[in-house]
């Protein structure tokens, strides 16, 4: 038997399509690198013991509970629409365009007499996501014509359907097709999951629950920066009195007498109204460092 046969290994679903390019750069930030070519469903993780498949997102949930994939990164709305019983093993708080959740809508025209989803009796609906529909209008008592859309399902409406229930982000791609969101069907995030035997065998469990943690922990560092900088004794008090930080900042002794190194994890977002705070309180060689993950 040779060395490579006897790794323990995973199997894992990647998402192929929208989220792919973001999920890839989420795994590079917990410490996994990733190689695919443009064709390839087979891509290349730096991590013997992780056999990576690329599928597409709304079908990871069924191949995870059939075992097919050992574990799997897909939205919580896929599980839904598949009705997949598998083990949620993380929230993963991204989407393809920003850390935010996604939801699918109810859309119609600019110019339709459709206001509330009561308005969709009798109606005709396309979307891709036909059981999530179909569960949403009978949870609201509403008969509708579902047809699944293979595809430019903003394109189907007025002409082809009365309304259209879509994937969105921003609401842009919506707004710029002269469409209104009516309700929200769902709301979805994604997630890492597990196929329950897998789940029950010790040490894929284990791999999973590092490979979650390590995902969980890029996304806790995303926006985040680390600001070191030293300080005179009798400005700690002022200087970590702006510094906001994860529980407080980490104030270390130098060996200059009465000197002090602090540093601080802050939001990239308040970096720029703070340093000159900072600086004006006395703080000097101010340094300002990207995270790449927070384990808390």
């Amino acid at each position: 038997m040779n060395k490579k046969s006897q790794i323990s290994q995973i199997v894992l679903g990647l998402p192929k399509g929208s989220l792919q390019e973001a999920t890839f750069s989420i795994m590079e930030k917990a410490g996994f690198t990733i190689r695919a070519g443009s064709r390839s469903y087979t891509p290349y993780v730096d991590d013997p013991e992780i056999q990576a498949r690329l599928i597409r997102a709304q079908e990871i949930s069924r191949y995870v509970e059939l075992g097919t994939l050992d574990a799997g990164i897909t939205g919580y709305d896929w599980i839904m629409e598949n009705n997949s019983d598998v083990v949620e093993v993380a929230e993963l708080l991204y989407a393809k365009q920003g850390f935010r959740p996604v939801r699918w809508v109810v859309a119609v025209p600019e110019k339709s007499k459709i206001r509330t989803i009561k308005d969709l009796n009798g109606k005709r609906i396309a979307t891709e996501a036909v059981g999530l529909t179909a569960q949403f209008l009978k949870k609201h008592k509403i008969k509708a014509e579902i047809e699944f859309s293979w595809g430019a399902t903003e394109a189907k409406a007025p002409e082809l359907v009365d309304a259209i229930v879509e994937l969105t982000e921003t609401g842009s791609s919506l707004r710029a097709n002269n469409l209104r969101i009516v309700d929200t069907v769902i709301e979805s995030t994604t997630r890492l999951i597990a196929n329950k035997k897998a789940w029950k065998s010790p040490w894929k469990r284990s791999k999973i629950e590092q490979i979650a943690m390590l995902l969980k922990g890029a996304l806790s560092a995303e926006n985040k920066v680390l600001l070191k900088m030293n300080a005179s004794g009798k400005t700690v008090s002022t200087i970590t009195g702006i510094l906001p930080s994860l529980h407080a900042p980490t104030v270390s002794a130098l060996n200059s007498g009465g000197w002090v190194a602090i540093e601080s994890v802050v939001d990239e977002k308040i970096v720029r109204k703070i340093i000159p705070q900072l600086k004006k309180a006395g703080a000097e060689g101010i340094i300002e460092l990207p995270l790449n993950k927070i384990i808390p």
